[in-house]
């Protein structure tokens, strides 16, 4: 089992949600969709001010095994990247619900917060991968 934390809201493809009370909202790949890549060498992140659509590809990660597109969660616009990443892709992989997010959003559509599933939803789609 992967680990998930409860404060976080997921989606089916993968990636995590961090809600804060700001009404932003930061984003990163979970800690099952990390090892299935395998190690990160690389992470193609949107651009700051880039305006984002809930399933729309935003970033890309790279890995000794493949690269994989990454899915917005949520609608906005993108207002901060995890520059660390640049040099140090790996974060993802050592913590991916801390250290290794990958972008921040200012959320303006608070209908695709409908579509975010809580950990136990999450756990049962992996769990059936």
């Amino acid at each position: 089992m992967s680990n998930l934390p409860n404060d976080l809201k997921y989606v089916g493809s993968h990636e995590w949600v961090r809600l804060d009370s700001d009404g932003t909202a930061t984003i990163g790949i979970t800690e099952f969709a990390q090892e299935s890549l395998g190690d990160v060498v690389y992470v193609e992140l949107p651009d700051v001010g880039t305006l984002i659509d809930a399933g729309a590809e935003v970033a890309v990660v790279e890995s000794v095994k493949a690269a994989s597109d990454i899915y917005a969660p949520v609608t906005g616009e993108v207002i901060e990247v995890n520059l660390g990443l640049e040099d140090e892709p790996e974060l993802v992989n050592q913590s991916s619900y801390i250290d290794g997010w990958l972008f921040r959003v200012r959320l303006s559509d608070d209908e695709s917060l409908g579509e975010l599933i809580d950990a136990d939803d999450y756990q049962s789609i992996i769990d059936n991968s």
